[in-house]
C-alpha cells in the first residue's frame, strides 16, 4: 500500500523522487552546519594563535564566497533526482553559472585586495598609499567585472566575437577622444608604482611649488605656500622636471660677504679660518669651504660654502641665521669691517 503511494507521479516525478530530492538536500545541508560548527570554528581558533594572516583571510573567503556555492551546490546535485521541463532545467543552470561567476570574481578581487594591503602596503610602511590604493582598487575591480561579464556571456551563448569587435572599434574611437584622459590613467599608475613623490612631499615644478595634499587619477593637488591649491595632471607632473625637497638628505647652502678694500693682508687670511670655525661650532652642519672669491667693485668677496643635515627649510634658516650672528660678533672682535656700496670723489685743484 505504501509502496503504492511511493511510486505516485506528480509533476512527471514519483513521491520517491520528491523523497531522494529532500533527503539529499537535508544531508546535504547538515554536511555544510556540520563544517560551520566544528571545521570553521576550530581552524578560527587555530589561526587565532598564529602571527600571520593569511590563515585569517583564507577562512573568511571561504565563508563568504564558498559556503554560499556549497548551499547553491547541495540544492543543483539534490534536484538533478527530478524530471524538470526543459525551460526550469536550463533557468537552474543559468542559475548556477551566475553565481559561480559572481563569487569567482568576488575571490579574485579580496585575492588582489589582500595582497596589495598585506604585503605590499605593510612593506611600504605608508599610510598615504591607503587612500591612492583606492582608485587603483576601483580600476581593476571594473576590469575584471568585465571580463567575467564577457566569460559569462560567452557561456550563455551569445555571440561575443561580435561584440567584443563592436567595442574594439568603439574602443579605438573613445581612445583618440580622450587620449588625455587616459594619458593621465597611465601616469598615475607611473606616480602610484615608480613614486618620484608622495603625499606630504615639498616640490618644486616650474615656477609653482608647493606640498602634495592628493593624488588622484587625473589629476594632483598641491597647497602652495601662498595657501592656494594648485592641480596639475599627472600628464604634467611626469613630463616636468620636478624637484622633490623632502627626498633631500641635506641641504648645501653657498652665501657671499664682502669686505671692505682697506683691510690689511692679515686679516684676510684669518677670515676663512674665522667662518670655519663658526660653522663646525655650529650644530647640525657639515663645512664644505669658505675662499678669498673675487674683487668687486667695492669689496672683497668671499665664497663659503656648508651643508645643514636636515632637509628641514626651517631648521636651515635658523642655521644660517646662527652663523650670521656669530660672523658678525668674531669680526667686530677683530675689527673686521663688512664693505658696502660706496663712492669716492677725487676733486683736483
Amino acid at each position: 500500500m505504501f509502496g503504492r503511494y511511493l511510486h505516485l507521479i506528480i509533476f512527471k516525478n514519483s513521491v520517491l523522487d520528491y523523497l531522494i530530492f529532500i533527503s539529499t538536500f537535508l544531508f546535504g545541508i547538515l554536511i555544510i552546519f556540520l563544517i560551520k560548527k566544528w571545521i570553521l570554528i576550530r581552524l578560527r581558533v587555530w589561526a587565532k594563535k598564529t602571527t600571520t594572516t593569511i590563515d585569517d583571510f583564507l577562512i573568511d573567503i571561504f565563508q563568504s564566497s564558498f559556503l554560499p556555492l556549497f548551499y547553491f551546490g547541495v540544492f543543483y546535485i539534490s534536484v538533478r533526482n527530478l524530471t524538470l521541463h526543459s525551460i526550469l532545467s536550463r533557468l537552474i543552470d543559468i542559475l548556477g553559472l551566475v553565481l559561480l561567476t559572481i563569487f569567482a570574481i568576488r575571490f579574485l578581487i579580496a585575492i588582489i585586495n589582500y595582497g596589495l594591503q598585506t604585503y605590499w602596503l605593510r612593506r611600504e610602511k605608508d599610510t598615504a598609499k591607503q587612500r591612492s590604493l583606492q582608485g587603483i582598487l576601483k580600476i581593476i575591480k571594473v576590469i575584471i567585472w568585465g571580463l567575467g561579464i564577457v566569460f559569462l556571456l560567452d557561456n550563455l551563448g551569445f555571440e561575443i566575437s561580435t561584440v567584443i569587435a563592436g567595442l574594439g572599434i568603439g574602443g579605438i574611437a573613445v581612445a583618440l577622444a580622450a587620449q588625455t584622459i587616459l594619458g593621465d590613467l597611465f601616469n598615475y599608475f607611473a606616480i602610484f608604482f615608480d613614486r618620484p613623490f608622495e603625499i606630504g612631499d615639498f616640490i618644486i615644478v616650474g615656477d609653482y611649488l608647493g606640498t602634495i595634499e592628493h593624488i588622484g587619477i587625473k589629476t594632483t593637488r598641491i597647497r602652495s605656500l601662498g595657501g592656494e591649491q594648485i592641480v596639475f595632471s599627472n600628464s604634467d607632473l611626469t613630463n616636468s622636471r620636478v624637484r622633490n625637497y623632502k627626498r633631500m638628505d641635506k641641504r648645501r647652502v653657498v652665501f657671499r660677504i664682502g669686505v671692505t678694500y682697506q683691510t690689511d693682508l692679515q686679516h684676510l687670511k684669518m677670515i676663512p679660518q674665522i667662518i670655519s670655525n663658526i660653522i663646525r661650532d655650529t650644530k647640525d652642519t657639515v663645512f664644505d669651504r669658505a675662499h678669498f672669491f673675487s674683487y668687486g667693485d667695492f669689496s672683497l668677496i668671499f665664497e663659503v660654502v656648508y651643508y645643514v643635515l636636515s632637509r628641514d627649510y626651517n631648521k636651515y634658516m635658523d642655521t644660517q641665521q646662527e652663523i650670521n650672528l656669530a660672523i658678525k660678533e668674531e669680526f667686530q672682535k677683530q675689527g673686521i669691517e663688512f664693505a658696502y656700496p660706496t663712492q669716492t670723489l677725487y676733486i683736483s685743484k
